[in-house]
């Protein structure tokens, strides 16, 4: 397994940044760019929800774990909103459309940083991997 992993303010502006890793990574990975575009919106999706909600002086913790098969992108930060990414929230479920899987998480609040340290994962499989897996009869549950 090959990581990469970076820290940024949680600032808009660096939401271009994360983008453009995004997309190296994914593509350094040999994912396809259909794949790199819907992982890189997945990814936009996310950190543009924990940037908009972000806690005062919060960063983006932004990881990206990949293999031969599949690719986890794990995003954390201080949110100033409890019950993050319910299952009603639009970013929520446009993640579970775009990817194969998603984990959220969310801690109680933190007195140290203002707030409810919040963490999201979600895989993508490579298309290869995701049709052998259908060969044999099973789907894929999100």
């Amino acid at each position: 397994m090959t990581q990469v992993g970076v820290q940024v303010p949680a600032e808009p502006s660096q939401l271009m940044m994360l983008r453009a890793l995004c997309d190296t990574v994914a593509l350094i990975a040999d994912f396809a760019l259909d794949e790199v575009a819907d992982i890189r919106l997945a990814l936009d999706e996310v950190v543009t929800w924990l940037i908009l909600d972000a806690a005062p002086d919060a960063n983006v913790d932004c990881r990206f774990v990949y293999d031969s098969r599949c690719m986890v992108v794990y995003i954390s930060s201080v949110t100033r909103s409890e019950h993050a990414l319910t299952d009603t929230n639009l970013c929520r479920q446009i993640v579970q459309r775009l990817t194969d899987t998603l984990y959220t998480a969310q801690e109680p609040f933190d007195r140290d940083h203002s707030g409810y340290p919040t963490s999201i994962a979600f895989s993508w499989l490579r298309r290869s991997a995701r049709d052998r897996w259908r060969a044999r009869g099973s789907e894929w549950t999100r």
